[in-house]
């Protein structure tokens, strides 16, 4: 099969294209064909050599996909070769950039039907990441008023519109090129941080997702309202700033859960959330694909095409 693989850690001049074996499976798992792969913050680290997520090399990259299943394992039942998933896969195991997976069949779940694979292999970390932080770490509530940074990316985008859902006022922050896209996906108002310190503006906030950390972290303590939850994917670097207002501290990574994953597939089918994909790169440019996502602006997902 053709894949993307690692033999040191590096810049995304490591990433090589070339002839790899196909994953074999074990009883528990299926084997997927994948259509697509989303490009994540979490690929580029575990290129350049993040200690907690250290393998074995040669290590193929990428834990976000959509495909059709090929084979199944001895122990698996309710899944049959031809199906169509999606899913984030063990980060401990080889992933995405390539054209087959060996995935655990308990971490997978249907495709969204009503759009495409490359859509969809953007969906699940990102989706996960955002669904989990606001109802199983933050415990949104309706009505709740909530703070979204890095809004227009590709947690962003998902907690945006996760949260209108749920019937939250929703405020997200972004870049000055994003503040009419955030309004029209949902958000109730739009801080642009190249214009506006955040923390001068709304106050009595409920909850506060931060994908940023440092100052971003620091500075949400002074809008969040005694009793409120700070949920963080990067840690909470300020206990004590927390514990002297009261302010609940909730740091995680997103977990395979297949209910999540069923229910942000009815979402999307319902209409009610969208994802968004900037760029789609042939499976050949994974590197260019990781440069383009370490810049830091991407509006949404950038995505592999696998299959052609």
């Amino acid at each position: 099969m053709k894949a993307v693989e690692m033999y040191q850690n590096g810049g995304p001049e490591v990433l090589k294209y070339e002839e790899a074996a196909k994953p074999a499976i074990n009883p528990d798992d299926v084997l997927v064909k994948v259509y697509a792969s989303g490009v994540n913050p979490v690929d580029y680290k575990v290129r350049e050599g993040d200690k907690r997520y250290a393998g074995a090399f040669p290590r193929i990259l990428g834990w976000d996909f959509s495909g059709v299943i090929e084979e199944t394992g001895s122990n698996v039942h309710g899944w049959k070769r031809g199906d169509a998933v999606y899913g984030r896969p063990d980060i401990n195991r080889n992933g995405t950039y390539a054209e087959y997976v060996a995935v655990k069949a308990n971490e997978i779940a249907r495709k969204p039907g009503s759009i495409d694979h490359q859509s969809a292999s953007g969906v699940a970390l990102a989706g996960l990441t955002a669904w989990q932080a606001l109802f199983q770490h933050g415990q949104l509530q309706p009505g709740e008023r909530v703070l979204i940074h890095g809004a227009a990316g590709g947690v962003g985008i998902f907690a945006i519109q996760f949260a209108k859902w749920k019937g939250a006022y929703v405020i997200g922050t972004a870049s000055g090129k994003n503040v009419l896209f955030l309004e029209e996906l949902g958000a109730d108002e739009v801080i642009d941080y190249e214009k506006e310190d955040f923390s001068d503006g709304p106050a009595d906030i409920d909850l506060v997702l931060d994908t940023r950390g440092g100052k971003v972290q620091q500075d949400s303590v002074k809008v969040l309202k005694p009793g409120g939850v700070l949920v963080s994917t990067v840690g909470i670097q300020f206990p004590d700033a927390l514990k002297a207002k009261d302010i609940r501290g909730a740091a995680f990574m997103a977990q395979s859960v297949p209910a999540d994953l069923d229910q942000i597939a009815k979402l999307i089918d319902s209409g009610a959330v969208i994802p968004v994909v900037s760029q789609i790169f042939p499976l050949r440019e994974a590197a260019e694909a990781q440069r383009v996502l370490e810049e830091g602006h991407t509006r949404g997902k950038i995505v592999l095409q696998v299959i052609e």
